[in-house]
């Protein structure tokens, strides 16, 4: 049985599975619950290229930032204690990717967030479609790398990612790993 090289399957998986219109989203939470955004990072990818980014804070629900969460990402609540809630800021992002795929690293916790706050804040769901980077890496890099991980993966896939858990760096890694292997 012959097995294939990482560089043919990945040129294999590149030609017949090119994604190259999405918005890569990655948030930040203030506690464990799901409701505690309190930051946005999004990247618009458009024919294979980024026309736009945007960065929000957001005033997170509950409005309290467990040491844990200020340790990962370095906010604090005075980072966001004038940021705007929630609906304020989606208002604001929601027209960038109206008619694009979500692609997040890990998205079912993204996509986590993002609902509980749309239940939050009684806002109708627009049945938003995700795609998953990590669930894609494991698919194509298999055990070719030590971990999963954004910055393990977004290295793999020639992107550097200095600033981890900033938002919209996470973004950024996101959607070179979508570019590459989605």
């Amino acid at each position: 049985m012959k097995t294939e090289s990482f560089t043919e399957g990945f040129r294999f998986f590149r030609y017949f599975c090119p994604m190259k219109n999405f918005a890569a989203i990655d948030f930040e939470t203030a506690n464990r619950e799901r409701t505690s955004v309190c930051s946005v990072g999004l990247v618009v990818v458009r024919d294979g290229a980024v026309v736009d980014t945007a960065y929000r804070l957001i005033h997170p629900r509950p409005d309290y930032y467990s040491r844990f969460c200020t340790l990962v990402h370095g906010m604090t609540a005075a980072d966001t204690a004038d940021a705007p809630d929630f609906p304020d800021v989606w208002a604001g992002i929601a027209p960038l990717i109206a008619d694009l795929p979500l692609v997040a690293h890990n998205s079912p916790f993204d996509e986590g967030c993002l609902r509980a706050c749309f239940r939050l804040f009684g806002m109708p769901w627009p049945d938003y479609r995700f795609y998953c980077t990590c669930r894609a890496s494991r698919r194509v890099f298999g055990k070719q790398l030590p971990n999963h991980r954004l910055q393990t993966v977004s290295e793999a896939c020639g992107f550097r990612l200095d600033n981890h858990h900033h938002a919209l760096a996470d973004a950024e890694a996101c959607a070179h790993i979508a570019l590459k292997i989605l």
